[in-house]
């Protein structure tokens, strides 16, 4: 089989993407409940002839792993949905039901088109009967920025050699660095309550401990690398206003270019923590949830990425598509369309339809986070996005949850699947790409360790 043969069985395959990744978008469960998608995709892969292999620590994480030998490739998928971007295919939000979840960040693609990707590449396996093994992982939690930290914390990537990661995007285009580091941490009050009229000298309100620990923070901002990034949500307990609150909770998300940079800024949070607890003459217990690394540079993998998306078909989007797209357009901002349709070189077109800049990515940095970065620093890893839904939609938007319900979205997948296959058909067949890639990974890794504790 040549490459292109398996181009065109990714082609065949195209009912079958659009069947899963609807199937998964008309089901949509948060992370951590993503029990019927992961099931779904254990018994999709399993009729194929992969072995699913589980971890009894993560009900909704596993590998479908086909052939022997080296090299191992992991294509990574994912299938959490966002809660409360419940939303209709149409041009105006829609709710299918009120604060329902919804698949705002295209998992259902995501996670459809790695799937096909696997097939396709197991049959050229199969065909060929080379040395070689390739995994589809199905990995849960993503928007918790937790699932493949767990996942790597038990061992389930140890003896995987390359990773091929996608995402559904506005653009055709390659990311050698991405992914701001970030990290979980929930903070507790305890104080002790009292009547707030009769006997206020009585109480330690722990609400004052975290609005105190808030303000402090805010100043902080002002003290930390530009790029940091600090979010926050409270927990009053949902005491009575008469009753001085004596248990009370923030949990902050922390952000910044390097994991370094949020382990440092999480020691100062947790000082202003602590300052708090004693002028409220309350106790704080700090808990760090879990951390995520920034993705680790690799152009020697991005290279051979970007060939593959010159060799595959991008996605062509047809006079109904383009204009349900223009309609998802029109309700956003007329500014931030046009920079987009600049950026990503739409020439007007409400749906990016050529491939991108190779270096795109140095202006249009991926300022998000994910657990996809910690894999990069276990073993190399690219990143590709296509074409989803239309330049200036952001994700985790409603109108990013009616693009990936579409054809709009199916058909970046589809585009996305015959990328995969090219890459892992160059890693089995191309000995000096393997080893180019291998030279640079070693040379900017580094003593890694998962930011989890069981």
């Amino acid at each position: 089989m040549e490459k292109r043969d398996l181009h065109n069985e990714v082609k065949k395959m195209k009912s079958l993407l659009e069947t899963t990744s609807r199937l998964i978008w008309e089901h949509p469960e948060v992370g951590g409940n993503e029990k019927e998608s992961a099931d779904y995709f254990r018994k999709l892969l399993g009729g194929e002839g992969f072995k699913i292999v589980n971890e009894e620590h993560m009900e909704n994480a596993f590998y479908a792993e086909y052939g022997s030998g080296k090299p191992v490739i992991a294509i990574l998928g994912e299938y959490d949905a966002l809660p409360g971007l419940s939303q209709k295919v149409t041009d105006n939000k829609a709710p299918v039901a009120e604060g329902e979840p919804g698949h705002g960040c295209g998992h259902n693609l995501l996670g459809a088109a790695a799937a096909i990707g696997a097939i396709a590449v197991k049959r050229y396996l199969e065909a060929e009967g080379i040395s070689g093994t390739v995994r589809f992982y199905g990995c849960p939690e993503e928007e918790l920025l937790s699932g493949k930290v767990k996942m790597i914390y038990y061992h389930m990537f140890d003896d995987c050699d390359f990773a091929i990661s996608w995402h559904p995007m506005s653009a055709n285009m390659v990311y050698d660095s991405g992914y701001l580091a970030s990290a979980s941490a929930h903070f507790e009050f305890r104080g002790r309550s009292s009547h707030a009229a009769f006997a206020p000298e009585l109480g330690r309100s722990a609400l004052d401990a975290v609005e105190l620990m808030n303000v402090g923070v805010n100043y902080l901002r002002e003290h930390v690398t530009s790029k940091a990034r600090i979010h926050y949500t409270t927990d009053s307990g949902g005491f009575a206003p008469n009753i001085v609150p004596p248990l009370a909770g923030s949990w902050y998300f922390v952000r910044a270019p390097y994991i370094a940079d949020v382990k440092d800024i999480l020691k100062r949070i947790r000082k202003i923590a602590e300052g708090a607890a004693l002028m409220t003459e309350t106790e704080a217990d700090v808990r760090i949830d879990y951390g995520c690394c920034e993705m680790l540079e690799n152009h020697a993998y991005g290279d051979l990425a970007y060939q593959n998306m010159k060799e595959a078909e991008l996605p062509v989007f047809d006079d109904e598509e383009t204009e349900f797209a223009s309609r998802l357009v029109g309700t956003v901002t007329k500014a931030d369309a046009e920079k987009a349709q600049k950026l990503y070189d739409t020439e007007g077109r409400p749906m990016t339809w050529k491939l991108n800049d190779r270096n795109l990515y140095q202006i249009n940095p991926l300022t998000a986070s994910s657990d996809s970065g910690d894999i990069s620093h276990i073993m190399p890893m690219c990143v590709v996005t296509t074409s989803c839904w239309p330049a200036g939609v952001a994700p985790h938007t409603w109108q990013a949850t009616a693009a990936a319900g579409c054809s709009l979205g199916e058909k970046g997948a589809l585009s996305a699947a015959q990328i995969i296959t090219g890459i892992a058909y160059d890693l089995y067949n191309r000995p000096d790409q393997r080893e180019a890639i291998l030279t640079e990974f070693n040379q900017k890794r580094d003593a890694y360790v998962p930011m989890y504790e069981s």
